[in-house]
C-alpha cells in the first residue's frame, strides 16, 4: 500500500509528535460504531455497544470481525462489509468534530519550536479535505493518509512517514494514538508511544501494551514532553 502525502520541511533535531487521526484528533466514535453496526447488519451479525467495540477492536480489521463471527470473513464478505462501513461513515462523519482542545494543543506544540505530523489509515483523498476544513493543516510538517486497501496495520506506513520528514529523529519522536497498533508502529521505527483512552480501545486493553496510557490529549502531550525531555 502506498500512502499519500502533504509535506514541508521539519525542524532538525526537535522533539516530534506523530498524531493519529480517527479516535484521537478527530472524535468520530459515534460514526465508527454506527458504521461498524451497519456493516455487521449486512451479514446478520449482532449489533455491538461502544464498550464491546473498545474491548474487542484490533487490527488488522478482519481479525476484529473474526472475534465477533467466530471465523474470518470471506473475501466477498470483507469487501461487502468494508464497502458498507465506509459508505455509512462518510455520511455520518459530518456530525463529528475535533477532540476537545486540539487546536490549542497543536498550536502550542508548534509555537515552542517542535514539529508534529499526522499519520492516518483513513483514505488520503478524504483525510486532506477534513484536516484543511478544520484549519489545522498548517500545524503539521507532513500529513499522510492511506491510498491502498483498508484493513492493514500502521507499522509499514510509519517507516515511510518518519523517513520522509527531514530532521526527525525516531528517538525524539512520540506517537500519540488511541489503538494498540499505534504503539506497534512506534516500536517499528524506534519511537515512543502514548495511548489515549477516548477512542477505539478501553483503558484495560491499552494498558497491556506497556506504554503510558492517558485519558486526555492534554495529558498525552505532557507525557510526550516527559518522554523526550
Amino acid at each position: 500500500m502506498v500512502v499519500g502525502t502533504v509535506s514541508v520541511m521539519g525542524k532538525h533535531g526537535a522533539a516530534h509528535i506523530v498524531w493519529d487521526w480517527n479516535g484521537t484528533l478527530f472524535h468520530d466514535t459515534d460514526a465508527i460504531i454506527g458504521a461498524t453496526n451497519a456493516a455487521f447488519a449486512e451479514l446478520g451479525i449482532a449489533q455491538i455497544t461502544l464498550q464491546q467495540y473498545r474491548e474487542l477492536y484490533c487490527v488488522p480489521v478482519p481479525k476484529f470481525y473474526e472475534r465477533l463471527m467466530g471465523r474470518l470473513p470471506t473475501d466477498a464478505e470483507w469487501e461487502q462489509m468494508d464497502s458498507v462501513f465506509h459508505r455509512y461513515y462518510a455520511e455520518h462523519r459530518v456530525a463529528c468534530g475535533l477532540t476537545a482542545g486540539v487546536p490549542a494543543l497543536l498550536a502550542r506544540w508548534r509555537s515552542e519550536g517542535r514539529s508534529q505530523s499526522l499519520l492516518s489509515m483513513y483514505v488520503h483523498d478524504e483525510l486532506i479535505p477534513l484536516v484543511r476544513g478544520f484549519g489545522i493543516e498548517r500545524h503539521f510538517v507532513r500529513v499522510d493518509g492511506r491510498t491502498g486497501p483498508s484493513g492493514g496495520s500502521k507499522a509499514e506506513h510509519m517507516v515511510r512517514h518518519i523517513r520522509e520528514i527531514a530532521g526527525v529523529v525516531p528517538g525524539r519522536t512520540v506517537v500519540i494514538g488511541d489503538a494498540a497498533d499505534d504503539a506497534v508502529a512506534a516500536r517499528r521505527v524506534g519511537a515512543r508511544a502514548v495511548l489515549y483512552t477516548g477512542g477505539s480501545h478501553s483503558r484495560a486493553s491499552l494498558e497491556v501494551v506497556g506504554v503510558p496510557v492517558v485519558d486526555s490529549l492534554e495529558e498525552a502531550v505532557e507525557e510526550a514532553e516527559r518522554l523526550v525531555a
